[in-house]
């Protein structure tokens, strides 16, 4: 039996799509180990999501062809992922530490692919192409599409571990044109898996231990546009929270200008729905939005936050932001700037602009240098700092059921915080044993205290809700 390792980086959707990969090789006999050094293959799950991505990608690749006559079993290296299907025989050319590049269209024949390579043969790297063009442009017409190429039944997938919470595909593509994005380029058209595909994904995993489903896509507010239904969404959460075992479902990636009452009513009201809003601002200006080719400003937005904590005061939002995009004035950084500062959300990502490849922004007037770029971050993140822990110390006093997700350390997350990228709760307490805090439990606790954006809080009464 061959021995793999498969290595992720980047986002939620990558996780899944390694979950993917994992299952077809498992099926097919591949023995799955954690450790590239214990596997005569190891394939990168890489990102090209920004600049410090792609390195990140490319150092795991290097790192994973180095163990190469170390004394360790890795015979190959391969990349698979975002990165190389954008890139493809580019990356092939500029990094020959890797055996082969891999495209997406080549994860069903993942399997034989890695046999040849590992048996000394070659497969031609990927050539890169725009997949927005592989889907009918209307909507309503990709489904029929999808089905006539053999999509449909429950893809193989294996756990690569066991925590409690665990990402759910629920689309895959992206129809908006941001000027600075070149996702829709190399993910494709946006379309929407059926229900029944996702239900029944959410029941194996609800089987496989996991209580809290991450809803995950490029676009989730466009959910159910192909289907005929702009308002699957709403329609699927209550099915989801039904499955037992599920405690929680969390939704994330919503773009503003998609946003719908009946949606928010739907996250803010079903119960074991998390009252979190994942929302893709990337700036307040309108005429910094604009030039990114997306909707809305300052005042619209801080009115949709309000609409939202009207009907759930205590709901996590956040969001990520660019800075220093082409064309940015001081008057637009200041009026992001005032936008961080009115409206409390609960996590923030802050990026710098850099150039992507063939996109639209890589050739606008008015490009900040370098140095303008890194001071404007610098501003924003020590603003970032400051709100983000003042909107947590105003939580003192909340009650909140927490999942845990370290015993040794008493910390999980509130519905208000998602995974990875946000922040956390700590139990205190004479309790604080790691056998009364086990992973996977739903404690309840009063917050008490907070550090920065994450939070410390107290048991109440008999609190373990689940173990």
């Amino acid at each position: 039996m061959k021995k793999v390792a498969l290595v992720t980086l980047g986002c939620a959707r990558n996780e899944v799509d390694s979950e993917e990969v994992a299952g077809r090789l498992a099926a097919d006999g591949w023995e799955l180990v954690s450790d590239s050094a214990d596997a005569d293959i190891a394939v990168i799950n890489t990102c090209t999501f920004v600049e410090s991505a792609k390195k990140d990608s490319i150092d795991a690749l290097l790192e994973a062809d180095a163990l190469r006559g170390s004394g360790s079993k890795v015979q190959k290296v391969v990349a698979i992922g975002c990165m190389a299907e954008r890139y493809g025989k580019e990356l092939a050319q500029s990094l020959p530490e890797a055996d082969a590049i891999l495209g997406f269209d080549e994860y069903e024949k993942i399997s034989a692919r890695l046999q040849t390579i590992l048996a000394g043969g070659s497969v031609e790297a990927h050539h890169p192409k725009d997949r927005r063009t592989l889907l009918p442009i209307a909507p309503a017409q990709r489904q029929e599409v999808r089905s006539k190429s053999g999509a449909g039944e429950r893809t193989l997938r294996k756990r690569l571990e066991s925590a409690p919470v665990a990402p759910l595909k629920i689309a895959s593509g992206c129809d908006r044109r941001c000027s600075f994005c070149a996702i829709p380029y190399f993910r494709g058209a946006f379309v929407s898996r059926p229900a029944d595909e996702i239900l029944g994904e959410a029941l194996w995993l609800a089987n496989e231990g996991v209580s809290e489903l991450f809803l995950v896509s490029e676009n989730t507010t466009s959910y159910g546009k192909d289907l005929g239904d702009l308002q699957a969404l709403e329609k699927l959460l209550p099915e989801l929270v039904a499955i037992p075992g599920v405690e929680r479902v969390r939704v994330s990636y919503l773009q503003p200008a998609e946003m719908r009452p009946t949606l928010i009513d739907a996250i803010t009201g079903i119960d074991k729905v998390a009252p979190y809003f994942d929302l893709s601002f990337q700036h307040a200006s309108a005429d910094t939005l604009r030039r990114m080719r997306r909707f809305g400003d300052k005042d619209k937005f801080l009115e949709l936050i309000d609409s939202i904590r009207s009907k759930s005061p205590t709901a996590g939002i956040r969001s990520n932001f660019i800075v220093g995009f082409p064309g940015e004035s001081d008057a637009d950084f200041q009026t992001l700037l005032d936008f961080l500062a009115h409206a409390r959300l609960d996590a923030i990502g802050i990026f710098g602009y850099s150039d992507e490849d063939g996109t639209e922004a890589q050739n606008l007037d008015g490009q900040l240098s370098e140095r303008e770029v890194k001071e404007r971050v610098e501003s924003a993140a020590a603003l970032v700092d400051q709100v983000l822990a003042e909107r947590a110390a105003q939580r003192v006093g909340e009650e909140l059921l927490v999942l845990m997700e370290d015993s040794s350390e008493g910390e999980g997350r509130a519905a208000h915080q998602g995974p990875e990228v946000d922040g956390t709760t700590r139990f205190e307490g004479a309790d604080r044993a790691p056998e009364n805090y086990p992973e996977g439990a739903y404690i309840r606790g009063r917050v008490i205290g907070s550090e920065g954006a994450d939070l410390i809080a107290q048991p109440v009464a008999s609190a373990l809700e689940r173990s």
